[in-house]
């Protein structure tokens, strides 16, 4: 099932804790790859993957990816053909943030790269600086460019577990892709993760 097109929040199913593939074989298997069908993902796909970026482990809200003093300051967008989702990670819920298509838009400011445009999804990581700066002052951006690293790496070795395929991108333009997402102001897009199942024999 995919994501409804019309609901405003839409409750993600629990993610599954023990899967099919081992760590070992995950990391053999990851490959940036840049061609997507466009068979769209499952409610249970964007459930698995969002959890692995930012989920929520314990009891006390520790997450899946670590964060310099227990600050979280990533914030996990989904970009579908019909809208833009935040990611609750304390209710493992999207939140829509807006209504419409923005592939191509956020594809422009991409650089015109067309696994932007062609993917069924792309995550976006975006960052707000000021909570890791309240501990950490001028160390917070270097901890925060780490931190994206390990969420987005959880993403990627998830999509391979999970039969897909994705590639990171980090060339685009900053001030447009927050413009196309809307982004609040303090909120700075550092990543973006085209996510699909592979196309088929160099089809879409």
């Amino acid at each position: 099932m995919a994501v409804p097109t019309d609901e405003e929040v839409v409750k993600l199913p629990p993610p599954r804790l023990i899967g099919k593939m081992s760590v070992e074989e995950a990391l053999a298997k990851r490959a940036s790859v840049r061609e997507f069908s466009r068979e769209p993902l499952s409610v249970s796909d964007i459930s698995q993957l969002l959890w692995s970026a930012q989920g929520v482990t314990r009891s006390w809200g520790a997450r899946t990816a670590p964060s310099a003093g227990a600050l979280y300051p990533l914030e996990i967008y989904i970009v579908l053909p019909h809208g833009v989702f935040r990611y609750d990670v304390r209710h493992h819920s999207l939140i829509r943030h807006l209504s419409g298509n923005v592939m191509v838009a956020l594809a422009q400011a991409a650089l015109g790269q067309g696994c932007v445009r062609q993917a069924p999804s792309v995550l976006v990581i975006a960052a707000v600086y000021e909570r890791t700066a309240s501990k950490y002052g001028s160390r917070a951006e270097r901890y925060v460019k780490i931190e994206v690293g390990h969420a987005a790496q959880n993403v990627l070795l998830a999509a391979v577990s999970l039969g897909l395929v994705s590639v990171p991108v980090g060339a685009f333009q900053d001030q447009r892709v927050k413009e196309v997402l809307n982004l609040p102001a303090n909120q700075e897009p550092l990543y973006l993760l085209p996510v699909g199942y592979p196309a088929k024999n160099g089809k879409p």
